[in-house]
């Protein structure tokens, strides 16, 4: 893990590795999702089912694909009694933090009979992306299908490769908990493109949401337009702002707890300390000692671990900034002073008490976030991506009258004349 100060040239070079590292999609990788939208959209189930053969080692047909019942009452009996209240726990504070982004309906009146507003209605259909191979994410499941379920989505289906038929009991768990209607054995860019554009067995939806590999991620950018997506996920990053007397143990804990996600995973410090970043560096190093030498977490760390100096804490905060990460820890003594200066960030972690695991798991907020920098321009996973929204406008005669010139005006800079006509017409006693 290096130590950089800002501003220096290797600085610079670093913060430009960063950004980058995301990098474009293989192209190998792209022909081949193309290849699979392709086929599933043609032939339906035959292209699914192959597909499902072929890397789940599953001989599925429309009969064995969804859960049953007896699978699930099966799968949530198998679970021990306090995994399941673990996931209770979170559930019950994900969904009391989502209710309180609710939007509702709403028109206005205005002076001399305009009415404008808006409605507000949920996507009829979602579908929820669950890896199921080596990582078994159930808190994703949480994350991403209890905002639908408070919007009022009236069926959200989940997908989760199956290996060998089987679907993790912790997915199943979730999936209950989370009010998912369906809960089906498809995986891959197959399940991507089943859900997009619906089979025989595969019901169509109008968005996509969760993390997957790289082919399903490409599957969903393709995807896109065709029904809605949650985001293009890059690879993960945490920044801690941290001042002198923070804890760098934990400090360190919380740099390397990013890392083992992915070896494309950033994880930065950033403090006007130099002692202090010492001390956190050495802690990084003996903490790594308990991985193995290919752990993703050792990789992460010496490609896009650093600790960076900067003069004071106002810098450290431009630099986060600017780099807009994924998740941002304020380890400072007055965490809600720093709060104001941030800009660009998936979600803040105030105080020296508030680890991102906490916001990972159950602290209510859902951990379906930007990354790779795109928090400069787009939210976490809510509630509103499962609503839309509707434009309502209502003009009596009066209030046409009054506005038809400068309408009809409009039309004629814009050079299309029907357009004008449409509100002239109006203004006419004989409108024929």
């Amino acid at each position: 893990m290096r130590l950089l100060e800002s501003g220096k040239p290797d600085f610079k070079l670093f913060l430009q590795k960063i950004r980058s590292r995301r990098g474009p999609v293989p192209a190998a990788v792209a022909d081949r999702v193309r290849g699979i939208l392709r086929e599933i959209e043609e032939s339906g189930d035959e292209a699914l089912f192959r597909y499902t053969r072929l890397f789940d080692e599953f001989e599925i047909t429309s009969s064995n694909m969804e859960v049953t019942a007896d699978e699930i009452r099966d799968g949530l009996a198998g679970l021990p009694q306090d995994d399941l209240e673990v996931l209770k726990t979170a559930a019950g504070r994900i969904e009391r933090y989502h209710r309180k982004q609710l939007i509702k309906s709403r028109m206005g009146a205005e002076d001399g009979g305009i009415r404008l507003g808006y409605l507000v209605r949920p996507l009829e259909r979602v579908g929820v992306y669950a890896p199921g191979g080596l990582a078994v994410y159930p808190s994703t499941v949480l994350m991403s299908s209890i905002p639908a379920k408070v919007a009022g989505v009236k069926e959200i289906i989940l997908c989760s490769p199956a290996k060998k038929g089987r679907i993790s009991p912790l997915i199943i768990a979730a999936a209950v908990l989370g009010g998912v209607s369906r809960i089906l054995k498809i995986g891959g860019a197959q399940a991507i493109a089943a859900m997009a554009f619906g089979t025989r067995s595969v019901p169509g939806v109008d968005k996509i949401v969760g993390p997957g590999n790289s082919y399903v991620t490409e599957a969903k950018r393709q995807v896109f337009g065709l029904v809605g997506i949650d985001m293009i996920a890059g690879p993960s990053e945490i920044m801690i702002i941290a001042d002198g007397i923070s804890d760098p143990a934990a400090a360190a804990a919380d740099l390397i707890s990013q890392a083992e996600h992915d070896p494309l995973a950033c994880s930065i410090l950033i403090t006007p300390d130099r002692s202090f970043a010492g001390r956190v560096l050495e802690c990084v190093a003996s903490q790594l000692r308990d991985y193995s030498s290919g752990s993703p977490a050792r990789s992460s760390i010496a490609e896009y671990g650093a600790a960076f100096i900067t003069a004071d804490l106002a810098e450290a905060v431009e630099v986060a900034n600017s780099l807009a990460p994924e998740h941002l820890e304020l380890m400072v003594e007055n965490p809600d002073e720093l709060l104001e200066g941030i800009r660009n960030a998936g979600a803040v972690f105030l105080g020296r008490y508030s680890p991102e695991a906490v916001g990972d798991y159950l602290a209510g907020p859902s951990h379906v976030l930007p990354t790779a920098g795109t928090a400069r321009f787009s939210s976490p996973l809510g509630v509103y991506d499962f609503q839309k929204r509707t434009s309502v406008i209502s003009f009596s005669e009066e209030a046409l009258a009054k506005f038809a010139g400068k309408t009809v005006r409009f039309a004629e800079l814009e050079g299309l004349p029907a357009h004008g006509r449409s509100v002239s017409i109006r203004q006419k006693p004989d409108k024929s």
